[in-house]
């Protein structure tokens, strides 16, 4: 049987972007803009559902829902990458790898499941409209906000667990962005078969099961908008619909692509490309394609805007 030294490291290094200085700089500029846009729409939505009455509903409850794990999840990534994009030291100490780690996992996966949420909030709206109310009350919207944390929670204490038990004595240089369970995975010298079945047994659990719930939801949405018989009211609802679909999509498909791909198949670059998809794109995506473009969150951040500049008029 072999015996391996299990004394973590005090430090491990994530490679960041690339060596090549104006790729660096080009990335860094990149990503900030897309941080800073993330940041900006989220914290809208927030405030404008906070200060609009017309929007305290379930569908703008789950929505800044949405917005508080973008924020969330970005800043607990977003930083660490920009640092290494242009410092020469490019560390982080073990705690604070095991803080990124545990709260990108509680984050990411309260997002897969919350985007479930959301689609049945939708296809109860629309295909059982009358029993809307009673459906969706109070109670059951809290009970259902705080199903994607319950998963979230209880799967990122497991996986962080188990990562860390592993002996890391490859190397302590991570080629990702920043600390994430498969890219450990190919660091240790020990077979790290049950934290790859744990991790497939979870993705597929959470994210699979996740995208199916919310595929299904859609397929009985568009069933009842092509029963609509205005032509203009079933082409506005399939085109929101449509744009909901495209990001559900790509924030699913790239968190399967990344966590339920055979370990052999990885290709560090790869992983790193996709992984920008849901931690970078798919966060500032979300509050303009779910809420700005919406008409009623425009025309609450325009009375709000006017209310605003009123007050400011009295003093």
């Amino acid at each position: 049987m072999e015996h391996f030294n299990r004394t973590l490291p005090t430090w491990f290094f994530l490679n960041g972007i690339s060596t090549v200085p104006h790729l660096k700089i080009i990335g860094f500029l990149l990503f900030i803009v897309m941080y800073m846009i993330t940041l900006a729409g989220n914290c809208l939505l927030l405030i404008t559902v906070m200060l609009s009455l017309a929007l305290h509903t379930p569908m703008y409850f789950f929505l800044s829902s949405l917005s508080f794990i973008d924020i969330g999840f970005s800043s607990t990534v977003v930083p660490v990458i920009l640092r290494n994009t242009l410092s020469a030291d490019k560390s982080i100490s073990v705690r604070g790898c095991v803080f990124q780690m545990f709260f990108s996992l509680v984050l990411g996966v309260a997002e897969c499941v919350l985007l479930a949420v959301m689609a049945y909030d939708r296809f109860v709206a629309i295909c059982k409209p009358l029993h809307y109310n009673i459906i969706m009350n109070m109670r059951f919207c809290i009970i259902l906000a705080m199903i994607p944390w319950i998963f979230g929670l209880i799967n990122s204490f497991i996986q962080v667990s188990i990562t860390w038990q592993l002996p890391f004595c490859r190397s302590h240089h991570l080629n990702n962005f920043f600390c994430e369970v498969p890219a450990f995975l190919r660091l240790s010298c020990r077979d790290p078969w049950l934290n790859e079945i744990a991790m497939y047994v979870a993705a597929g659990i959470i994210v699979l099961c996740s995208f199916l719930l919310t595929l299904i939801s859609y397929v009985f949405i568009i069933s009842a908008i092509l029963r609509i018989r205005s032509s203009q009211g079933r082409h506005a609802v399939f085109s929101t619909c449509t744009s909901h679909l495209t990001v559900v999509i790509l924030y699913y498909g790239t968190l399967m692509f990344i966590y339920l791909q055979p370990r052999s198949s990885h290709s560090p670059e790869t992983d790193k490309a996709v992984s920008v998809l849901y931690t970078l794109v798919t966060p500032m995506l979300n509050p303009i394609i779910y809420s700005i473009r919406n008409k009623e969150v425009k025309k609450c951040i325009i009375k709000n805007i006017k209310n605003k500049k009123n007050c400011l008029k009295t003093f």
